[in-house]
């Protein structure tokens, strides 16, 4: 947990799998946190989708001989300028030690550190190039941005994201989850299949009375001003996304 995306880490005599990295000028800082682990290098990188606090510091690991690994889509999206809808950014081509030098289309499984490593695309989720970090002999998930845990999420739908895409994910994850299983969300604390669960409800139901409110023709601005998340702002809203920010998202995704 920091101030990007929260990193996993797998350390053991192969090595060390390191899930996401997070922004530049924290490499040093990331590096030395592994390194009072274990005296292993970093061999591999896996970024669960391409936006920068996920993938920052890919370029300084690179450099140092970590393998970037990510899925077809986040090659597609770094090695191109690639605009950020939502914020109207437009976020420049990666350099060359940023870019994944192993892609996936659907799924890769790593075999490291006496543990089974399954990598798993989910479409069309926070973005369409996300994936999942199942750790399976350990029972821990990494869900990368499909989980903003005690937030309302962003979701990237200049990149392919939708609402209805996230709500399917976490209905995999939950299913393929147990009552002990760790979870690590892109952002937010650790948790587990129930807190899982509560952020399912809350996707759900406003997105169904955003649903609601579209069919009877409403526009966003009526739409901002009936607050149809009110009963979650509380528990959600303190985030990088507020609760007009994450309306706007659900608007723009929902009314096609």
């Amino acid at each position: 947990v920091g101030m990007g995306g929260n990193i996993g880490v797998s350390v053991g005599e192969d090595g060390v799998f390191m899930i996401d990295d997070q922004f530049a000028p924290l490499t040093d800082r990331i590096t030395a946190a592994v390194a009072a682990l274990t005296d292993q290098p970093i061999r591999f990188v896996i970024n669960t989708h391409w936006h920068g606090d996920h993938t920052g510091g890919n370029e300084n690991l690179g450099n140092r001989g970590a393998l970037i690994v990510a899925h077809d889509n986040v090659y597609q999206r770094m090695s191109r300028d690639t605009e950020i809808g939502a914020f109207n950014q437009v976020v420049p081509a990666a350099p060359k030690a940023a870019l994944p030098v192993i892609t996936f289309n659907d799924n890769v499984t790593f075999r490291l550190n006496g543990e089974e490593i399954r990598a798993v695309h989910y479409r069309h989720s926070h973005t369409d190039g996300d994936s999942v970090i199942h750790f399976v002999n350990s029972n821990v998930i990494h869900t990368g941005d499909i989980w903003f845990n005690g937030f309302y999420p962003f979701i990237d739908t200049s990149s392919g994201g939708s609402i209805d895409g996230v709500i399917s994910s976490i209905r995999t994850l939950i299913d393929l989850a147990d009552d002990n299983t760790r979870i690590i969300p892109g952002h937010g604390p650790l948790s587990d299949k129930q807190g899982m669960q509560g952020y399912l409800e809350m996707l759900e139901t406003v997105r169904d009375r955003m649903n609601k409110l579209i069919a009877e023709g409403k526009s966003l601005e009526e739409i901002i001003e009936l607050k149809p998340n009110a009963d979650y702002d509380d528990a959600m809203g303190k985030g990088f996304i507020n609760p007009e920010t994450f309306l706007q998202i659900l608007y723009g995704d929902l009314e096609q």
